[in-house]
């Protein structure tokens, strides 16, 4: 793989050398795995839907949107408070 510049202001490189060194790794590596895990709101829609299809198959399990919104925002809930007991 050919490797490719990027440029970022010098205070964005800087708080990317703190998160890396943080964590004990690179901040290619850093940039690496935010771009192999991040995914597009397409991605997250198409996997969203084969999930729903998924559990409908397998399980019978039909998810409303309502029902998958109201997941979500349980989820986004239950990772902030995870991280703020993890902060204190």
């Amino acid at each position: 793989m050919a490797d490719a510049m990027i440029r970022v202001p010098a205070e964005v490189r800087d708080r990317l050398a703190v998160i890396a060194e943080s964590r004990g790794t690179s901040i290619r590596t850093l940039v690496q795995e935010y771009a192999e895990s991040t995914l597009t709101e397409d991605e997250r829609r198409e996997r969203a839907e084969r999930t729903r299809a998924y559990l409908a198959e397998h399980f019978g399990v039909k998810v409303t949107d309502d029902e998958s919104a109201a997941m979500g925002r349980r989820l986004r809930e239950a990772f902030a408070q995870q991280q703020g007991q993890a902060a204190a």
